[in-house]
């Protein structure tokens, strides 16, 4: 079984993990500490939130700085054009910055926001009947 851990720098984990919470996420306690938080996005998926210093164990380089670029971007799936919203709603009030503009190409929907550290997410929505119709 393959799965995905997304590596992500936090300046304050706490504020994170209050963060993520808001938006409905849970975290794995047995693999998080005063340093680390593992997110549980879905049964493969996880995000671990790590301390600055706790990154630069993992990494050679300098931590990307989310003000001047974007060193990637994290796109979920959703299951409605109403979840991608209900999620942005969530993530606005509960600290987030808007990102770019929701895309609305018809059988594709998706709307992104920047969380407390600048990370970019994504949650997007797709008709697979009328993508495969195409």
């Amino acid at each position: 079984m393959r799965m995905i851990f997304v590596n992500l720098p936090v300046k304050n984990l706490e504020a994170s993990r209050t963060f993520f919470s808001a938006l409905g996420f849970t975290f794995n306690e047995q693999f998080s500490d005063d340093t680390a938080a593992c997110m549980v996005i879905d049964d493969n998926i996880f995000a671990m939130l790590l301390t600055e210093p706790k990154f630069r164990d993992f990494i050679t380089g300098e931590i990307s700085d989310t003000a001047k670029g974007t060193e990637v971007i994290t796109a979920l799936s959703a299951t409605s054009r109403a979840e991608c919203d209900d999620m942005l709603a969530k993530a606005l009030a509960a600290g987030a910055k808007p990102w770019k503009p929701a895309i609305d190409y018809g059988s594709m929907y998706g709307i992104s926001f920047q969380d407390l550290d600048g990370h970019a997410w994504e949650f997007m929505w797709m008709d697979m009947s009328a993508e495969q119709a195409a």
